[in-house]
């Protein structure tokens, strides 16, 4: 595992991405950029992330962990981020590991939440990317703003204050001032972007690895998702899909660990890969 910089993306704000590179053990067999999700279910995501990253790794995958503009270690705040510029840094990303691995090998772009969202939309960008792994994926991005929104209308009708709860933050967005909602400052660029982000079918990509936790026993897909999956199908896409038992651990209040999710990426990623020489990652 190696912390680095990625060189710059074009944008408003200067200064190199940080990211974390676990190195292929064994022969290389293909490559990974993560996509994390938005706002505080980045944070929590986090360790499930490391962990998955870890075990990809073991299996001959090199794993790239950038975090966004505005996100964990890199520059700028959280309210200078655009969603056009977090496509900008996973293209960058994604183009920045293929440069520096030393034989061709298939790149998946790994999505979680909003993150599929975003992966969808770089995988379009880059015009090559033929698999996509997405982790509880949000189907439309107008229902994550919608219920982040909330939130600060929820805490202002429950504070008493009427005036606000009618100042709500859509028209403050929709007027193009940024809202600050539970520790982060939504930028009208970023809200616009995810307002109109929808996860549909994209040029290029042959197969969909769809995987979600539910805590029963036995759980099926929303029809929402299995909609969702069905147009992906009759573009011609593979979509293999799978519930399994674990915690929603990117919203939970405590840290919490999916070992099957794991289990299931690492199944869904390694198992028809074939090795590839040489091995490495350049250094």
């Amino acid at each position: 595992m190696e912390a680095l910089f990625l060189p710059p993306a074009p944008g408003p704000v200067d200064g190199a991405r940080f990211a974390m590179l676990h190195r292929p053990a064994g022969e290389l067999r293909g490559m990974v950029v993560y996509v994390h999700p938005f706002a505080e279910e980045m944070n929590k995501s986090r360790r499930m992330a490391a962990m998955t990253a870890r075990a990809l790794a073991d299996r001959g995958l090199a794993v790239l962990l950038p975090d966004l503009l505005g996100c964990g270690d890199s520059p700028g705040d959280f309210g200078d981020a655009g969603w056009a510029t977090w496509v900008d840094d996973i293209v960058q990303a994604s183009r920045w590991l293929r440069q520096n691995v030393e034989h061709p090998v298939p790149l998946t772009l790994w999505g979680l939440r909003a993150g599929a969202l975003l992966a969808a939309e770089a995988a379009a960008r880059l015009g090559d990317v033929q698999r996509l792994l997405l982790w509880q994926p949000s189907i439309s991005g107008k229902t994550v703003l919608q219920q982040f929104l909330r939130l600060q209308v929820a805490g202002d009708m429950l504070g008493g204050d009427k005036r606000a709860a009618a100042d709500t933050p859509k028209a403050r967005l929709a007027a193009g001032h940024p809202v600050d909602l539970a520790g982060y400052r939504i930028a009208p660029a970023l809200a616009s972007g995810l307002d109109q982000a929808r996860l549909l079918p994209v040029a290029g990509v042959r197969q969909v690895h769809w995987l979600e936790t539910s805590s029963r026993e036995n759980a099926s897909l929303t029809p929402a998702a299995a909609d969702a999956m069905q147009a992906w199908q009759q573009a011609g896409c593979e979509v293999q899909a799978q519930v399994v038992t674990g915690p929603a651990f990117w919203q939970t209040t405590e840290i919490e660990d999916a070992p099957g999710l794991i289990a299931a990426t690492v199944a869904a990623l390694a198992a028809r890969l074939p090795a590839c020489v040489p091995q490495a990652v350049a250094a």
